[in-house]
């Protein structure tokens, strides 16, 4: 597996070929919590998140909204306690790189993680982690462990006037918890089920209190936005995306990995073909799913011989979204009609239950799929499928409800030849059906 930066020198990527790279040790000698020092003795909490603000750092677990921005929503004469919250959940199908950063640079994290909880004025922060990566609450507790006993967690860190916990909490393995609000209700104790929105978390989150949840991947990149500068960290991206990002690379290509890439890296098709050695065994390439298993699927012909800017604007150009950065590479092999059933039996599974539309709708469109692959499809079930999606999309609680739909919609839609071949009209009881 190919683990490294193409087309910038690697920011996030940067230490996690060194040799025992999750001790203290070697994050320090290479520069680790340097940020939070500097952050501590010359910057103040506003100046902090006008440097985010100004780095164009979007979330990078799926929705893509401006950090800083995200951080001025708290406000600053609550007298409630703050919270900042890691969301650890990473449970999007085709992504993993979270998973690498926690497990290969813990203490990036916790570096990030008390920077931001300085600039918002928390002193309590959690890791939530998903039940299946209950591994890497053991890898980040051994860190926070070293951190508080060179005085970087705890009382008066780094000697200035400044204290915070940081603590872990793995969930139970639930899709749903990724999303924010169902995620503070299982760190709560209660079932993970989403919250009415507004109030938003940076208002009334956990406890009722303030609170900020951000990504893995977001809360690293905090450390070089303040060593560099929050300018300088947005002119390695573009205008509206700065910095760099985090790609989960899978799927039929010669080399899968996690893969740093400037914002806006202009070429989708030289990535697959040059930076990822090619379609694996010789084949084509048929699809991608760049943003994990939620979003639109590309077929070939919106790739080849296209200029597919890999940002948050260049993929919606482009007829799909960055989402949580699982490309998931397919060749000409597959049955989209198959990996797209494999996908919604995920989303059925997933569901909460909390809202008809979604409990019922993805229900409802496993049947169907089902029906077809015992060879019982029929020419209207094309429509039949999109006409579920619709009463799915926009109407469910929380965004898993669109997650389940989108990917129909692209696959009906882009590849309608894998659709068509199972709903072929088949005899039934003795006679055609028509």
């Amino acid at each position: 597996m190919f683990i490294g930066a193409i087309g910038c020198e690697p920011l996030q990527l940067a230490r996690v070929h060194l040799e025992n790279p999750q001790s203290i040790e070697t994050y320090r000698k290479a520069g680790g919590y340097e940020a939070l020092r500097k952050a501590l003795t010359t910057m103040s909490p506003e100046e902090v998140i006008a440097e985010v603000k100004k780095s164009a750092l979007r979330g990078r677990g799926g929705a893509g909204f401006p950090t800083g921005m995200k951080w001025g929503f708290v406000p600053k004469d609550s007298p409630k306690p703050k919270y900042v919250v890691c969301n650890a959940d990473e449970s999007e199908p085709g992504s993993f790189k979270d998973r690498y950063l926690m497990e290969r640079d813990p203490h990036m994290l916790l570096e990030g993680m008390l920077i931001a909880a300085y600039a918002l004025g928390s002193k309590t922060t959690y890791i939530y982690t998903r039940g299946e990566y209950r591994y890497l609450i053991e890898i980040m507790d051994r860190a926070i462990a070293e951190a508080r006993a060179a005085g970087i967690i705890g009382d008066k860190i780094l000697g200035a006037d400044f204290s915070c916990e940081i603590y872990t909490h793995s969930g139970a393995g639930a899709y749903i918890c990724g999303e924010e609000t169902a995620l503070l209700n299982s760190l709560e104790g209660l079932r993970g089920h989403p919250r009415m929105k507004p109030p938003f978390p940076a208002v009334a989150g956990l406890y009722g209190c303030p609170t900020v949840v951000n990504n893995v991947e977001t809360l690293t990149a905090v450390p070089d936005i303040i060593k560099m500068g929050g300018a300088a960290y947005q002119k390695l991206g573009t205008e509206k995306s700065g910095g760099t990002k985090l790609w989960s690379v899978s799927g039929h290509v010669n080399r899968p990995g996690v893969y740093e890439l400037p914002m806006g890296y202009d070429d989708m098709e030289k990535f697959i073909m040059e930076d990822c050695q090619g379609i694996s065994n010789n084949r084509q390439l048929k699809a991608v799913i760049p943003g994990g298993s939620s979003v639109y699927i590309m077929p070939a012909s919106d790739i080849i011989g296209k200029d597919v800017r890999m940002d948050y604007e260049g993929l919606v150009v482009a007829g799909s979204m960055v989402g949580s950065g699982g490309f998931i590479v397919m060749d000409e092999t597959v049955d989209v009609f198959e990996s797209t059933k494999n996908l919604i039996e995920f989303y059925k599974h997933e569901s909460c239950g909390w809202c008809t539309p979604c409990r019922e709708g993805t229900d409802w469109l496993v049947k169907v799929f089902h029906r077809i692959a015992r060879g019982e499809g029929r020419p209207e079930d094309a429509q039949l499928l999109l006409d579920l999606c619709d009463n799915i999309e926009g109407k469910s609680f929380c965004p898993l409800g669109d997650a389940a739909a989108w990917p129909i919609q692209s696959a009906i839609k882009k590849f309608p030849e894998d659709f068509r071949r199972h709903l072929t009209p088949t005899a039934t009881n003795g006679r055609e059906q028509h």
